[in-house]
């Protein structure tokens, strides 16, 4: 027996051996997609328009407090569609405006001016540059959302402009994941304004830098709201979510209740530490989507950057408040323009049928390639086994999600395996029909053989990988088993089975091929 012979029976039974180890226990080490395990398929919509309303508000409560810190006499700042206006009534403070949006705001370009009037906005590249980050942003938050939710194997990715596509295998409570998913979680800090009264404010009579907003108490056992509490608060927000540091679950000690602490970084403790300072005696409410959690008021000032939104939780909501405030607020609310639930029984009974068509499939082929092939076919055979063997394991190495796709996958590459057999077998009983000895045969025939094959799996792979490239998730599947497969089947047909032949050869003088 020659040294070469002898690495490639090391070789192949060194990846037959770490594939099987790879593959052990099979239910625990391959994770099942969402049409053979069932859960959920969410399509959402991601508000860019929104998204681009609240970075020119965010941009206007900017040029507002910085006018204010430079003691700038300017009449009212608000936005107009994705622009900002700022209204000049003084002639001398017209070139402070100016410096100071050139300075601090330059990425707004000066679009309009008037008599007492400047209008700013954004350049067109910088506007879809926004539309962009803000589909990012969001698919990043929904992201961490859901792996701090523990779903295993999930699938989150862009489609499109400003579409995001969310699969969730083995996710039971639908209905808790579509609103830990969907929620804004756009956390304020308002104060109260106290010359307005609510009844005022319910008939009507707001001013334009106010607004009304309302807690909501609800049953604890139903959930059912059964009261809203009106407040009258700012519109500008003194404090939000984006100075987060850390949000967690605490209880409280006197009644056990749990609530949701949440930390600020260090220039948003100064700013909070600031705003109590100056407005002690007064209230202020924690507005989380547009709906106030408490308003607590002000006794001293708080230096520390810590806070608490109570609010009459169960276990599980404050759980879920405090992961959507850890990954972020979402960067413009999202529509949920497609929900599909798979269920676990239709889960299973897709794996049953794919096992059986796995199961016929392979016995008309073994018995096939045993009939017409007598022992050669029983190779044959034995190579499609650890062909499987060699799959199974890649797709646990990869961490690779076996879907209902990714089942005819694997039926194909037993195909493609099979086919390259026969492809070497033909090319065998060619040589020996012209009578060339079974050793020059075997050489032969591979040789011959090896080009045909190599020719036709490339291409297929070709075609595998632009499927996974422009494929979506069940077709992504379906791509990764047909190239594992197709990888596996080359091995196996070519090296694994030539090696027997080898190795046949080599132990004794060989007459004639069972073939």
């Amino acid at each position: 027996m020659s040294g070469k012979l002898i690495a490639k029976i090391c070789l192949i039974v060194a990846v037959i051996g770490f594939c099987a180890y790879l593959a052990t226990p099979l239910d625990e080490k391959i994770n099942l997609g969402l049409d053979l395990q069932g859960g959920m398929h969410l399509a959402l919509d991601v508000d860019i328009e929104q998204a681009l309303e609240r970075k020119v508000d965010a941009m206007v409560n900017a040029v507002r407090m910085e006018a204010r810190d430079r003691d700038l006499v300017i009449g009212e700042v608000r936005r107009e569609g994705y622009q900002v206006s700022i209204n000049v009534p003084y002639e001398q403070e017209e070139q402070a405006v100016r410096d100071l949006m050139r300075s601090r705001y330059r990425q707004l370009q000066l679009q309009d001016e008037r008599p007492e009037y400047l209008l700013y906005g954004f350049s067109e590249a910088d506007m879809e540059e926004s539309r962009e980050l803000a589909v990012g942003q969001a698919l990043e938050t929904i992201r961490n959302r859901i792996d701090q939710f523990g779903v295993s194997e999930p699938t989150v990715q862009k489609q499109g402009e400003r579409r995001i596509i969310i699969e969730l295998p083995g996710v039971d409570d639908i209905d808790r994941a579509v609103e830990l998913i969907g929620r804004t979680a756009m956390l304020e800090f308002r104060l109260l304004n106290p010359d307005v009264s609510t009844r005022d404010a319910e008939d009507g009579f707001l001013p334009h830098d106010s607004e009304l907003l309302y807690q909501l108490e609800t049953h604890p056992e139903t959930g059912e709201v059964v009261r809203r509490n009106p407040y009258v608060v700012f519109t500008d927000a003194v404090l939000t979510g984006d100075r987060l540091l850390d949000a967690r679950v605490r209880f409280d000690p006197q009644y056990n209740n749990p609530y949701v602490s949440i930390t600020l970084d260090g220039e948003g403790a100064r700013i909070f530490s600031d705003v109590t300072g100056r407005n002690v005696g007064q209230r202020l409410a924690i507005v989380l989507d547009g709906e106030i959690y408490s308003a607590p008021r002000i006794n001293e000032r708080i230096p520390s950057g810590q806070a608490s939104i109570s609010g009459n939780f169960t276990m599980e909501e404050a759980t879920d408040l405090s992961i959507v405030l850890r990954s972020g607020s979402l960067p413009a609310p999202v529509d949920i323009v497609e929900n599909r639930t798979v269920g676990p029984s239709l889960g299973q009974d897709s794996i049953e049928r794919g096992m059986l068509s796995i199961a016929i499939g392979m016995a008309l082929v073994l018995v096939f390639m045993v009939i017409y092939y007598r022992l050669s076919g029983l190779l044959a055979n034995t190579a499609l086994v650890l062909n499987l063997v060699i799959l199974m394991g890649m797709l646990a190495y990869f961490g690779a999600t076996l879907t209902l796709p990714g089942i005819a996958g694997i039926i194909l590459t037993i195909g493609i395996a099979v086919d390259a057999n026969v492809l070497i077998f033909e090319r065998i009983r060619e040589e020996l029909r012209r009578g060339n000895s079974p050793r020059i045969a075997i050489q032969e025939g591979y040789a011959k053989a090896f080009s045909t094959i190599l020719d036709a799996n490339i291409t297929t792979l070709i075609v595998a990988v632009i499927l996974f490239q422009f494929g979506s998730g069940p077709i992504k599947g379906f791509a990764v088993t047909l190239s594992i497969g197709i990888l596996a089947s080359m091995f196996t047909a070519i090296l694994f089975t030539r090696t027997v032949y080898e190795l046949i050869m080599s132990a004794k003088p060989v007459r004639k091929i069972s073939i």
